[in-house]
C-alpha cells in the first residue's frame, strides 16, 4: 500500500513542504495504523518549519499534531479498538500528522462519537483541549471577567465558546473582518490595531479582567496582557504565535518575560499550561468529542484544503485573514 506524505527536508518558508510518496507504515505489536481523514494546521507547525530552536525534531521531519482517522489495521495485542473504528489523537510531540497512514500506540488514540464531522473534531486534539485546560489553569469560575487575545483563531475561537458555556464575562481582540464571529461565539471584540486595548478593557471593566489568555507571546505582548489584569488577576502564556510575524527570536524573549512578570511583585499570576499530550488529558478529549456530537459545540473550520496542498494552508495561516482552524483534508482511497 502505498503512502503520501509532507516533508520539511530543509527549514524554510511554506515552499520547503514537499509530498513524498512511499510504503504505508506497517503497525507494532501494540499500535493500530490509521487512515488519516483530518490533519489539524497551527501556528506551532510554522515554528518547527521555519527554524530551528533546541527541542525541535531534526530533518527531514513531518510536521502535524491532531489527527482524525480511521482504524485500518491493528497491530499484534491490540483488542480494545476495532478496524474501521474513526478515532482522534494528538497532540503529538514528535508530530507526524501531514500523512494518509500513520501507526500510533492503540492506548493513545480515543474514539470519535459516529456522526461528527472530521474537520471538527480535528479542532478538539490541540485547541479545544488546550483551551480547557487554560481555563482550569487560570481556576476561573462563572461570573469572573476573562480577556482572550488572538480570539478569532482556531485556539481563540475555542477559548470563548468554553468560556461562554462556563458562564464567564469575554473579551477578545481580533481584527475588525473577525468582530462579528467573535460577537457571535459570546464575546466583545476589541480591535487590536485600531484601539487601545488596556485602556478599553479599562472602560469595560473598571479595574481590568480576572484573567487574561494570551496564545501569542513576545515582550511587549505580554506586558499588555499583564496590565489587563486587576490585581489578583492571572496571566495564561500558552504560545508563541508571534513567531510567524517575529521569527524564532521571539521564543527566548517570551519565555525571559514571562519569568520576570513571575517574580514582579504586582499582585499578579503567571501560569503555563500543562502538557496536553499527556494521557491524563485523554479523558477530557473524550469528553470534549460527547460535547461536540451533543450539539453544544461548534468549532469554527477557517478552511479545508487537501494534503497536497499543505504548503498553502501554511501561506493562508502565515498570511491572516481568517477564521478559525484550518485543517488538511485527505482524498478517500481509491
Amino acid at each position: 500500500m502505498r503512502n503520501q506524505r509532507v516533508v520539511v527536508r530543509k527549514r524554510g518558508g511554506p515552499e520547503v513542504l514537499q509530498v513524498v510518496e512511499g510504503d504505508a507504515p506497517e503497525p507494532q505489536p501494540g499500535e493500530v495504523r490509521v487512515r488519516v481523514l483530518a490533519a489539524g494546521v497551527s501556528a506551532y507547525d510554522l515554528m518547527l518549519r521555519s527554524g530551528w530552536f533546541p527541542g525541535f525534531p531534526s530533518v527531514p521531519f513531518t510536521p502535524g499534531a491532531d489527527i482524525v482517522g480511521e482504524v485500518e489495521q491493528l497491530g499484534a495485542g491490540v483488542s480494545s479498538i476495532t478496524s474501521g473504528e474513526r478515532i482522534a489523537a494528538g497532540p503529538f510531540p514528535t508530530n507526524g500528522g501531514y500523512t494518509e497512514y500513520l501507526c500510533l500506540p492503540a492506548d493513545d488514540v480515543v474514539p470519535v462519537p459516529p456522526d461528527v464531522d472530521s474537520a471538527e473534531a480535528v479542532c478538539l486534539v490541540a485547541n479545544y483541549l488546550t483551551a480547557d485546560l487554560a481555563l482550569r489553569t487560570a481556576e476561573v469560575h462563572q461570573g469572573d471577567r476573562i480577556l482572550i487575545q488572538g480570539a478569532g483563531g482556531g485556539g481563540g475561537t475555542a477559548l470563548v465558546e468554553l468560556g461562554r458555556l462556563a458562564g464567564l464575562e469575554i473579551y477578545g481582540t481580533a481584527s475588525a473582518y473577525n468582530h462579528d464571529l467573535v460577537s457571535d461565539l459570546g464575546a466583545t471584540p476589541i480591535d487590536y490595531r485600531n484601539e487601545d486595548v488596556v485602556q478599553r478593557i479599562r472602560d469595560l471593566t473598571g479595574d481590568g479582567v480576572d484573567a487574561v489568555f494570551d496564545p501569542i507571546g513576545g515582550a511587549r505582548q505580554l506586558w499588555l496582557s499583564n496590565q489587563c489584569l486587576r490585581k489578583g488577576g492571572r496571566l495564561i502564556w500558552f504560545g508563541v504565535a508571534a513567531v510567524s510575524e517575529h521569527g524564532l527570536r521571539v521564543i527566548p524573549v517570551t519565555l525571559s518575560t514571562v519569568g520576570l512578570l513571575k517574580i514582579l511583585p504586582d499582585g499578579k499570576a503567571v501560569h503555563t499550561t500543562p502538557d496536553v499530550g499527556e494521557p491524563a488529558q485523554r479523558e477530557r478529549l473524550v469528553g470534549l468529542l460527547d460535547s461536540l456530537a451533543a450539539g453544544d459545540l461548534h468549532p469554527v473550520v477557517a478552511e479545508r484544503i487537501p494534503l497536497r496542498e499543505a504548503a498553502r494552508a501554511h501561506e493562508l495561516l502565515e498570511r491572516g485573514g481568517h477564521a478559525g482552524k484550518i485543517v488538511l483534508m485527505t482524498e478517500p482511497p481509491a
